[in-house]
């Protein structure tokens, strides 16, 4: 009997209320003044801790140096000095795991009306998700939809990002914050792109694909 009343102490503790109510907390949408700021600070931390800069598409070089024995002079260098940079990339696909298996938001994704029908107008019927499974699934990795989304696309992102010197985070966040003109240039390039892929290319890109 008196096992069984702490176990009830230990459930109600006001430790695990306020326990259960930060997953609660943390597992809704953060609105974008409370994350973009925590990204942003991103930046100052890394500079101010190690004098180190925000970037995820080096750490695929870094990677390539570790694995590829050929003598390729682009990745001939100190990989060893970058580990930080793994590890942190490293720390944000298990935080993305960890979020959507275990603090995934049960609600249903909001997407504006005009953008389903612009979407199912394309043959994007599948709104359950944050990517469309009528795109991004096992099934379509080796069709043409597969071919083109995946092994062409991951191409052009890739080359793309060696091509303008970082990606997103390396230019927008990081290059912008510290006044780099060039990463300027490039974010403006980047929305550029993402602007002509959506408004001129996708609907016939759909329809090239058999959508």
């Amino acid at each position: 009997m008196q096992r069984s009343k702490r176990v009830n102490t230990q459930v109600n503790h006001p430790n695990t209320k306020l326990m259960n109510q930060f997953i609660d907390w943390i597992s809704q949408p953060w609105p974008w003044y409370v994350a973009g700021p925590l990204i942003g600070l991103t930046v100052p931390a890394l500079l101010i801790l190690g004098n180190k800069s925000f970037g995820i598409s080096s750490s695929l070089r870094h990677v390539c140096a570790i694995c590829i024995p050929a003598k390729i002079p682009f990745f001939q260098y100190n990989w060893r000095k970058e580990t930080w940079n793994l590890i942190f990339v490293l720390g944000v696909l298990v935080g993305g795991f960890v979020a959507t298996t275990f603090m995934s938001n049960p609600d249903e994704i909001v997407i504006a009306s005009k953008t389903q029908a612009d979407l199912a107008a394309l043959g994007i019927t599948d709104f359950s998700g944050l990517m469309p499974s009528d795109i991004f699934s096992w099934e379509n990795l080796f069709t043409a939809k597969g071919l083109v989304f995946f092994v062409l696309g991951g191409f052009l992102v890739g080359f793309g990002t060696r091509y303008a010197g970082g990606c997103t985070s390396g230019h927008a966040i990081m290059g912008i914050s510290s006044l780099q003109w060039p990463s300027l240039v490039a974010t403006i390039f980047f929305m550029v792109g993402g602007f002509l892929m959506t408004q001129v290319f996708l609907a016939p890109l759909m329809k090239l694909v058999g959508f």
